[in-house]
């Protein structure tokens, strides 16, 4: 499977790969290239998802968020790990949208 041209690609299909292109521009700057280490998911968190997760440089909120994704205990995120993070935060923001889009408006 290739990745299609962007001029060709699809919403979606751009989509996936900008997903996939940011988890690479954080994995492998340290140790593995295929994971991301503590430090990071903590730049990734803080520079791609800071508006989402509000203070992201919390040393404690980010060992949560680690110790949420890191399903087999190896101290790192692997990729599925990371999509895992960005379905369900897509999914809240979905349901908040949804709720706020659903509220009636104050006159």
């Amino acid at each position: 499977m290739s990745l299609p041209n962007s001029e060709n690609a699809t919403t979606l299909e751009n989509a996936m790969q900008l997903l996939i292109q940011t988890f690479h521009k954080y994995s492998g700057n340290e140790g593995d290239k295929y994971t991301l280490s503590r430090a990071e998911l903590k730049e990734m968190l803080t520079a791609e998802l800071g508006n989402y997760l509000g203070n992201a440089q919390d040393k404690e909120a980010v060992d949560k968020v680690m110790g949420d994704l890191d399903s087999n205990n190896d101290g790192e995120v692997d990729f599925t790990e990371f999509i895992i993070l960005v379905g369900a935060l897509t999914v809240a923001c979905n349901d908040f949208f949804l709720e706020f889009n659903d509220k009636p408006e104050k006159k």
